[in-house]
């Protein structure tokens, strides 16, 4: 069984660090010691909002993971730009070999690490390279996050082609209903069409909750066949 996880979502504010929390809580509750990262993040103050995210809904605190917090955000940039152009306006260039370092060292301390991507599948780090290709490199399994909305066939499919280009092997799709705006028979056949499209995996559809235990309740399901996949694959 893989015992990492790269979540990448099909643009930002998808919902990937809501999923990565509460899949760290399921993780956690079947007796993994799960931990999560966060590689590069942008508009952030020395330490990775989303992670902190993350912790929140696993229940947790970041004392909890105080000697390992230099793994688990590599790279933390002030301005909430994309992150090559943050990394140069502040000077500093993202190293894709301490990054894995990193990545490596918490794969050999923890049964689970769970990797949260920046925005969409394509994101560059510097003005040559992409996060997901750092991914590719550590033959992590993917997990798609989508938002279940107009407009999600085209950004799911595209993100779908870019990874296969990669040959890295993708769990599933998770779909959020993050808006109360799209019309039902949308939300309902958007998960039909992609799966006909492409030929991965529903792995389910979260439904809008208001905080981290009633989000948690409708996620269940989905972190179990989350673990089924992930224990499917090699």
């Amino acid at each position: 069984m893989k015992r990492s996880i790269f979540v990448v979502g099909t643009d930002t504010g998808v919902g990937k660090t809501v999923i990565c929390g509460l899949l760290g809580r399921y993780l956690s509750s079947k007796g993994y010691n799960t931990i999560t990262q966060k590689w590069i993040e942008s508009g952030a103050k020395n330490f990775s909002a989303d992670v902190n995210m993350h912790l929140r809904l696993m229940k947790k605190r970041r004392k909890d993971i105080q000697q390992y917090l230099a793994h688990v955000s590599p790279y933390v940039f002030k301005l909430p730009v994309a992150a090559h152009l943050a990394a140069r306006l502040e000077g500093k260039v993202v190293n894709a070999r301490r990054i894995k370092a990193s990545f490596k060292i918490l794969s050999k301390i923890f049964d689970f690490v769970i990797v949260e991507g920046m925005g969409g599948a394509l994101v560059p780090f510097n003005e040559k390279e992409l996060v997901i290709d750092i991914a590719a490199d550590l033959h992590l399994p993917v997990l798609i996050v989508a938002a279940n909305k107009l407009g999600a066939i085209n950004h799911t499919v595209l993100t779908v082609e870019a990874i296969e280009k990669r040959k890295m092997p993708i769990l599933g799709i998770v779909y959020n209903e993050s808006d109360n705006k799209t019309e039902k028979i949308i939300l309902k056949d958007n998960p039909k069409i992609i799966k006909r499209l492409t030929g991965k995996k529903t792995l389910g559809v979260l439904p809008r909750k208001g905080n981290a235990d009633l989000l948690y309740s409708g996620f269940i399901q989905i972190g179990k066949n989350i673990l089924s996949e992930l224990k499917g694959s090699r």
